[in-house]
């Protein structure tokens, strides 16, 4: 530490050079202190702030209390060095030499041992105040995975009755009702033909149509064009009616566009149908108006 000037400081000064170090002035203090003897006023508090910066050193910046003989010797050192500024010890006497024979001790020097003893409460409470407890680790949370929504699953195919009653619906379409013939596959059947010119669809209707053997005979449906030769009608397709079906409604397939469909029949053919019928089995004949 510093050497203290000749010039000792006075009960006034001590008090507001301790005050100054350990808590602070106020204004009219820093005032009083100010208007006192500059050289000395300045070396004493120089020599207390290097004491007080020493116990914040000592006590370190890891929050670790200090060890019992560090302390020790930081007490003992302050003891020695302030007594030798007030003339009570001789420079470099050890602690222990203090300690046997305490020595008479001036107001200087007791407020010495006061600043350095105030340095080391602050640097107690300040630095050397015992460890929170370890927080637990923070958990991250991790959000479940988004999942998108299934998406919904694609409105079922319409059945061929239920086209056939949205074709009904349509103001352009046309229906011609058929009569059964006197072929013996024809007895006892009702029907109809639902057609569409602008889409070139349509739909047959029966009831009570006798069931066939696909792989010995087929029926299959004539579209007779009114500006086509009559000997050649426009075929619709072949089909088939499965033993217990009482009711069955048949998608028609024109091969040709079909300019006017003047009328329909249904003839019985061999299994996949002919290009051109003989006309010998007709089971269905309707004209359209």
């Amino acid at each position: 530490m510093s050497q203290t000037p000749q010039g000792q400081p006075d009960d006034a000064m001590v008090d507001l050079a301790v005050k100054l170090v350990t808590e602070g002035l106020s204004s009219a203090e820093q005032r009083e202190l100010d208007v006192m003897d500059n050289e000395v006023a300045s070396a004493y508090l120089r020599d207390l702030e290097r004491a007080a910066a020493a116990v914040t050193l000592a006590a370190g910046t890891d929050g670790a209390p200090l060890p019992p003989q560090l302390a020790l010797r930081i007490v003992r050192q302050a003891e020695q060095h302030f007594a030798t500024l007030a003339g009570n010890v001789p420079s470099g006497a050890t602690a222990a030499a203090t300690t046997t024979s305490p020595p008479r001790v001036s107001r200087w020097g007791a407020y010495g041992w006061l600043a350095a003893a105030a340095c080391l409460v602050l640097a107690v409470f300040g630095w050397m105040r015992s460890p929170a407890p370890p927080q637990a680790p923070a958990v991250a949370v991790v959000a479940p995975p988004i999942v998108p929504a299934a998406p919904p699953p694609p409105p079922a195919p319409s059945t061929p009755a239920q086209e056939r009653d949205a074709m009904l619906a349509k103001s352009d379409s046309v229906k011609v009702t058929l009569g059964a013939t006197k072929d013996p596959a024809a007895k006892g059947v009702t029907g109809d033909v639902v057609w569409d010119p602008a889409t070139q669809k349509g739909f047959l209707h029966f009831v009570g149509l006798a069931s066939n053997d696909p792989a010995v005979k087929q029926y299959q449906m004539w579209i007779f064009d009114a500006a086509r030769d009559q000997r050649y009608p426009v075929d619709g397709g072949v089909f088939d009616v499965p033993a217990d079906a009482n009711e069955v409604v048949i998608p028609i397939n024109a091969s040709l566009p079909v300019g006017k469909a003047a009328a329909f029949a249904v003839t019985v053919e061999k299994a996949g149908g002919v290009v051109v019928s003989a006309r010998q089995h007709v089971v269905a004949l309707g004209a359209a108006s």
